[in-house]
């Protein structure tokens, strides 16, 4: 897994957010603290966050944008189409990224190894902090009825606590009943 950034995301009902950290580091030196590692695509209907090689993420991004728009806008179908690219291609193979994709419907993660997962229970953390960011978010998920973006920013404020290779510097992006907004940590 990725290491140097923390992103989570979180479904609850018909809201789904993912949240991430500003950080980007190389080895023990913090290159930079406002990173935006989360993206709204595909008219606005899926959102994504990613941890690794930025360049690598930018780069599958744009392949994992193309497959939604040749298979309209189908999640699932995108990913595992991006998957198989991933694993056949030659430059593809050599990318350290991974991403976080979700609608409304759906939350995937995108592996570096090309795998494509749909967690069990709504939640998935990647990245350095990711297991901690995970892990408060499955608490709160089950012990209180904040919202999928509240949840994802109070667990990346504890996984910041935690994880020195992840910051307090927390963008949220959110769909569903709830409004897309960056949310202030505190």
């Amino acid at each position: 897994m990725s290491r140097a950034t923390t992103i989570l995301a979180v479904k609850r009902g018909n809201q789904v957010a993912i949240a991430g950290d500003g950080q980007i580091t190389v080895g023990d030196t913090v290159l930079k603290h406002t990173a935006n590692k989360l993206r709204k695509i595909y008219h606005d209907s899926v959102i994504t966050g990613f941890a690794g090689a930025i360049a690598d993420a930018l780069t599958l991004f744009e392949r994992f944008e193309s497959q939604l728009d040749k298979h309209e806008g189908q999640l699932k179908r995108a990913a595992v189409e991006l998957a198989k690219e991933w694993r056949t291609d030659r430059i593809l193979r050599r990318l350290e990224a991974w991403l976080v994709v979700a609608n409304k419907d759906e939350l995937l993660v995108i592996s570096g190894e090309g795998d494509v997962v749909e967690p069990d229970d709504n939640i998935v953390g990647i990245g350095s902090g990711g297991g901690y960011a995970q892990a408060a978010a499955k608490a709160l998920l089950k012990y209180s009825n904040l919202p999928a973006a509240e949840i994802a920013r109070v667990s990346m404020e504890i996984a910041a606590r935690q994880c020195i290779y992840t910051n307090s510097n927390i963008s949220v992006v959110s769909l569903g009943d709830e409004p897309d907004r960056t949310l202030p940590s505190s």
